[in-house]
């Protein structure tokens, strides 16, 4: 009843803000203000501005530093161009350099020239301050674009949109030309003229990173979009059909064998077809379908240890049709994660913006039923061999700039499961230094008969549960949060506060969880508990200084079970630094006190049942780049532990050292490794090394040829286990060897390689036990 309550009370006020203050907050003609003519007349994209077309467009200067600097004068020239024709936007920079041998810019593949010289467009085609579109470019024309949600603070590359663009340098510096179609797009086309939110940006990485803006950014504002200035223009402006059609076609050929003992090989081969739609059937609707598509990861995951954690876990999406306009389902919570949808047969996404109104709906189905086992100690991945259907449906509600409300609704069913979530959240800003969120969601889930078996490591785990102590049986955790019969429900919910200024800014959050909540199409890892966090921190700018910016902070927070058992009880400082090298060093303390695993597996409670561990730990984040071709970046920590396995205490050393040397424009190594130890009383328990190695070449914009590898290497000791009798020694190995031509995002053909080894007590060395040769072609018709 208090939630309900609360939500009422902020929804009244969300809408009397927006009657006494429709306007504010959102990209306004006092920051900053451009008039764009539409010219009929369309150009080749070829990075020089010799059309007479270019005489007619507007002209800006972005005139301030906004970072480090605070809104003082630009060190270098920046001056852009701007027109539009009826179905695109088309933009010319000129970026002058005093030292033009100093410009840094590489060949490099969508999205990783971040740290090069570039300019860049960002754009709120609604100027309601709730997403933007971002276009980044380096001086080679290297593309970089991203998605930026107010909503949720965040911001995601993984959105790739089909534009087009050309750079040079020149003897000034570099010039770079841009297309941007109006058929990437939501904006509501019914208006004679549009009025965008914008900003014009320029990257000018030296001993720091400076941030170039066509208008100063007020660092007393919490929003980021709400200062974006305005541009008004594009008359007549329309996306066109705006369907495009992209068939695709693969094949690959998977070799597997048995290597204890070593078994033949065994080839299968898959050949597919599959279609994806995309068609704008208005501005500010998009349907989105796919038929047998290919979600095959081109490019592999990072390597990850898992390693004495009780969690699972997580990866993100990487797949282009969830990931088209994915930002309009996103909420607080992360109560819808794609990949929880392995491999569909057929999908189907429909997204829509009308004035105040946002509706957007997913539907896919899957091979298999898979889906996150939580609880508030430990959580698993589990599977159910059934086809399983997903539906999601998002709908918000803007009546103001400062308020939002919406809903979200998510299904996941198969024979004998299913896991039903209604959700609502709300965003309410009352000053430019305050923000409200809260979010409560409600599910109900049932799970097939004897579905708790696949979690006990037997056929058959319904015997007598009683004095089960710890490694006694095979009852854990994810047994007795299965273990059910029937239906079951539950609820769960977050109410937040953040109050940020300049220079200082506070924080608290509440969060409840209840124990038979499940959002099985989401990532919510920890349920059966409540926590509570409050902190703060204050913020000073040297000028002068080696470093520019320092922040001081830290935090505080206690978590419970639903039975009111303490869980953990946490307090954190902190210090950052940001400065010349362009660097970023962060450091701090945590001092906690934490329970292990239950002494009585069978038995859910938490009091009498587990150790309270007290807990000292620090930690040490940092990247720099000392020279331009070399960035270096380290993290690590040291200090108390929990030997989870054995349920005991323990000491703990971790580090992650790693760099990205760009050997030449065209070919960049990345390298990390990570290092990771585990004492206890009698000696060390484990040491666990994991390396990540990328090597991308850089044909040209288009090709690449890119190889990887990740090796993890295990070491254990048996004898200091007292409930399991792991290897000794534990490798794997996996490498992939790729080739890529992108014409755009969708239009792509790769052929590659992949291979795994691995080694354990059984297997003297590294044994090949699969191999993968794959060819993926696809094309985007634009119609």
């Amino acid at each position: 009843m208090v939630v309900i309550n609360f939500f009422r009370v902020v929804f009244i006020a969300g809408v009397l803000s927006g009657v006494v203050s429709q306007d504010s907050f959102a990209g306004s003609n006092q920051q900053f203000h451009l008039d764009i003519p539409t010219i009929n007349q369309e150009i080749e994209i070829d990075g020089d501005f010799n059309e007479s077309v270019w005489q007619q467009a507007a002209q800006v200067r972005l005139k301030y530093e906004t970072s480090p600097g605070e809104n003082i004068a630009a060190p270098v020239n920046t001056y852009a161009k701007v027109f539009a024709s009826k179905t695109s936007l088309y933009f010319a920079f000129i970026a002058h350099d005093p030292s033009p041998e100093n410009i840094r810019v590489n060949l490099r593949d969508r999205d990783k020239s971040w740290g090069d010289d570039m300019v860049g467009i960002k754009l709120d085609t609604f100027n309601n301050a709730r997403l933007a579109y971002q276009f980044f470019i380096n001086a080679y024309g290297v593309q970089s674009d991203s998605i930026e949600n107010e909503l949720t603070g965040q911001e995601s590359d993984a959105w790739d949109g089909i534009w087009y663009s050309k750079g040079k340098l020149t003897e000034q510096g570099y010039q770079v030309e841009i297309q941007l179609p109006l058929r990437l797009f939501n904006f509501d086309d019914s208006h004679p003229l549009q009025t965008w939110g914008i900003e014009l940006i320029r990257f000018y990485p030296r001993n720091e990173t400076h941030r170039l803006s066509t208008h100063q950014i007020d660092r007393n504002v919490s929003c980021q979009l709400c200062q974006l200035g305005t541009a008004s223009g594009l008359a007549g402006a329309t996306q066109g059909k705006d369907l495009q059609i992209t068939p695709s076609f693969v094949a690959d050929q998977s070799n597997q064998r048995d290597i204890a003992p070593t078994g033949p090989w065994q080839d299968d081969t898959n050949i597919e077809a599959g279609v994806d739609l995309r068609w704008g059937i208005t501005p500010t609707t998009l349907l989105n379908a796919t038929i047998n598509p290919d979600f095959s990861q081109v490019e592999a995951d990072a390597g990850q240890l898992d390693i004495n954690n009780t969690f699972a876990l997580f990866f993100p999406e990487k797949r282009a049709f969830f990931l088209d306009n994915k930002d309009y389902f996103d909420t607080q919570l992360d109560l819808l994660h794609t990949r929880n949808i392995g491999s569909p047969d057929y999908g189907l996404k429909l997204t829509s913006k009308t004035d105040d109104h946002t509706f957007a709906m997913l539907a896919a189905n899957d091979i298999q039923s898979q889906f996150l086992v939580p609880g508030n100690l430990s959580s698993d991945i589990a599977v159910i061999n059934e086809q399983s259907h997903n539906v999601a449906t998002r709908y918000r509600f803007d009546p103001s700039k400062q308020f939002s409300i919406g809903g979200l609704v998510t299904l996941k069913q198969a024979n004998d499961y299913h896991n039903y979530l209604a959700s609502v959240d709300v965003k309410y800003q009352p000053t430019k230094q305050d923000t409200f969120t809260a979010q409560y969601a409600h599910s109900q889930t049932e799970y097939p008969d004897n579905f708790f078996n696949q979690f006990c490591g037997r056929d058959d785990c319904s015997y007598d549960l009683d004095d089960c102590e710890i490694g006694d049986c095979a009852i854990n955790e994810r047994v007795l949060r299965t273990k059910k019969d029937g239906e079951f429900d539950d609820k769960m919910f977050n109410i937040a506060y953040q109050h940020e200024r300049r220079s200082w800014y506070v924080s608290t959050n509440y969060e409840s969880i209840g124990s038979d909540f499940r959002a099985d199409l989401g990532f919510i890892d920890k349920v059966d508990l409540t926590k509570f966090v409050f902190g703060g921190g204050y913020i000073w700018y040297p000028e002068n200084n080696f470093f520019s910016r320092i922040e001081l902070g830290g935090d505080w927070d206690i978590t419970h079970s639903q039975n009111n058992e303490r869980l953990e009880q946490e307090t954190e400082m902190f210090i950052e630094f940001e400065g010349g090298l362009q660097s970023y060093i962060a450091t701090g303390i945590i001092q906690r006190e934490r329970v292990g695993r239950r002494h009585n597996s069978s038995i859910i409670h938490i009091d009498d049942n587990t150790t309270m561990f007290e807990e000292t730990l620090g930690w040490l984040y940092t990247n720099f780049t000392p020279i331009g071709s070399v960035k270096l970046e380290l993290d690590m920590y040291l200090g108390d532990d929990i030997d989870f396995a054995n349920n005991r205490p323990a000491s703990v050393n971790m580090f992650n050292p790693g760099v990205e040397w760009k050997i030449t424009e065209s070919l960049v190594l990345d390298l990390s490794h990570r290092y990771q130890t585990l004492d206890v009383d009698n000696g060390r328990l484990f040491t666990a090394n994991l390396s990540d190695i990328r090597l991308n070449w850089q044909l040209t914009l288009n090709s690449f040829i890119r190889l990887s590898s990740v090796y993890t290497r295990i070491e254990r000791n048996p004898d200091l286990y007292q409930y399991q009798n792991p290897d000794k020694l534990y490798q794997d190995l996996g490498n992939e060897l790729l080739y890529g031509y992108k014409l755009n995002p969708q239009s792509v053909f790769y052929v590659g390689y992949s291979d795994a080894f691995v080694a354990n007590d059984d297997i003297d060395s590294l044994t090949q036990h699969e191999k993968t040769y794959f060819m993926k072609l696809s094309y985007a018709w634009l119609l």
